[in-house]
């Protein structure tokens, strides 16, 4: 095996302390790294010492290290450098910040004394919400915070909440997430942004033992459908709530919500970034506010929430990369490829013993099931008409015919449904007392998985369907989004 690895194009970066490598991948390359000796870190996940990392998919990421350390790295990059300037010390010192509200939480909650001079301090958690405009990093901010807090050894399980439609988290791109974060998540592609759940990873892994509540908002704009929005943002506050109600302990852990870059910076959507922030601060309990580089979102944060919202800027890092709107469709397709086939990298030529995020390459593929229904097995809905001009577009005096948050059928018959290659999510069980039963119950019910609609044949009244297992969903009720895909 070491004469084989000799044989891969390698080639070796020392790095200083308190810099970082970075790179940059190009469609169908992939990179491993081997941390040779010394400290590293991707995104605030430490790296093992004599094992490769692969990354692929057109990931762009960084390996820091605090004390140095000389990594190997085999493959091509389109772009690779070491940079000595990061933002890494400013986030480690928010870390210890957020260390110390948890600690002050769970004192208070175990009848302690207070530590601090200060017997007025704060005795909440850190619950933060981070904003920012496209481009600045966000993702990466709240993934550095995660794996800071989990590997900091207390046992903590903060809850990361993901209410960018546009990245989907653990799921499929167009889904509202949650999910409380035990083990560092790991960085090897955008396919799984946030890692991947034991809905579609084996669970044997680690960093798969997430378990999201997802809702399906089901397009990529948060401007499609801002009242969806609202009212998604707020259930999943209400279910972490609950959990809270029921985990005083867990509680202690905080929260962290990462969003869109439609809430940082707009035009004309002025009103409905400012609704979804407020739904945010309200559904969640938010104490802190992060606003990634950007000078005026700042003062807006701090003029409207100042008075009792701690309002932090933070600096962006330079390793951030534009990307383009061809790029984030190639990402959603790479997502749903994975979330039906599980996560393929295939390692560089020469490099026989890879790993993803650290975890051994075994298993990770599925193989999806591909059944045929009838047409009325399925009850498919879409929340509100297929195209929604915005209020201010309608004649004065005029209403909709259909709301934006109407749940309205779709018949698979009919010309034009859309439903070929449409991405459904498929809707938990309403509640069994039909006397709790409402009209607009499908908004409120979570996601238990996805299904792609591969076939319509309107003669037979049948449709194929693609979806990772072979559950049955005769009775279910699914809801159609805007997303589409098709197997490559």
């Amino acid at each position: 095996m070491a004469s084989e690895e000799k044989s891969a194009d390698t080639k070796e970066w020392n790095l200083e302390p308190e810099t970082e490598y970075r790179f940059e991948l190009d469609p169908g390359t992939s990179l491993a790294i081997k941390l040779v000796h010394g400290h590293a870190e991707v995104f605030g996940s430490e790296v093992a010492e004599g094992k490769w990392y692969l990354f692929g998919s057109e990931c762009k990421a960084a390996i820091f290290t605090w004390q140095g350390c000389t990594i190997e790295v085999a493959g091509h990059p389109s772009t690779e450098y070491v940079s000595e300037e990061t933002p890494m010390a400013a986030y480690a010192n928010l870390h210890i910040a957020f260390e110390q509200m948890r600690v002050r939480a769970l004192r208070t909650l175990h009848g302690s004394p207070p530590q601090d001079d200060d017997p007025t301090a704060n005795t909440e958690p850190p619950r933060v919400l981070v904003l920012g405009p496209e481009n600045s990093g966000k993702t990466t901010v709240c993934k550095i915070l995660i794996n800071y807090a989990v590997r900091a050894g207390q046992g903590w399980s903060p809850l990361l909440v993901n209410v960018d439609p546009s990245e989907g988290g653990w799921s499929a791109p167009g889904a509202l997430s949650v999910a409380p974060v035990y083990s560092p998540l790991p960085t090897c592609s955008p396919a799984n942004p946030l890692g991947s759940a034991a809905t579609s990873a084996p669970t044997a892994l680690a960093s798969n033992a997430l378990l999201p509540l997802v809702y399906w908002y089901g397009h990529a704009e948060t401007k499609r459908n801002p009242l969806l929005m609202d009212r998604l943002i707020r259930n999943l506050g209400e279910n972490v709530n609950e959990k809270y109600d029921f985990d005083a302990e867990g509680k202690t852990s905080g929260l962290i919500v990462d969003t869109p870059s439609s809430f940082g910076s707009g035009t004309g959507t002025h009103d409905h970034r400012h609704k979804l922030i407020k739904a945010c601060v309200d559904a969640f309990k938010i104490n802190v506010i992060l606003v990634v580089g950007h000078e005026k979102l700042n003062v807006e944060m701090k003029r409207t929430y100042g008075s009792y919202i701690t309002v932090i800027k933070i600096p962006k890092s330079g390793g951030v990369v534009e990307l383009d709107h061809a790029y984030r469709e190639r990402i959603h397709n790479y997502q749903l490829h994975t979330y039906m086939y599980g996560q393929t990298i295939l390692a560089p030529p020469g490099i026989s013993s890879a790993t993803l995020g650290g975890e051994s390459l075994t298993d990770l593929v599925l193989s999806p099931s591909s059944t045929v229904i009838n047409f009325d097995d399925l009850s498919i809905f879409r929340i509100g008409a297929e195209t929604m001009a915005p209020s201010s577009a309608l004649p004065i005096g005029a209403a909709r015919v259909v709301s934006e948050m109407q749940p309205v059928p779709v018949d698979p018959a009919m010309p034009g449904s859309g439903l070929l290659n449409a991405v459904l999510g498929l809707l938990a069980p309403p509640n069994p007392d039909e006397n709790e039963r409402y009209d607009e119950e499908i908004l409120d019910l979570t996601v238990t998985g996805f299904l792609i609609i591969t076939h319509l044949d309107i003669p037979h009244r049948k449709m194929t369907i693609l979806a990772p297992n072979q559950g049955s969903v005769v009775g279910k009720t699914a809801v159609l989004g805007s997303f589409e895909w098709q197997d490559q």
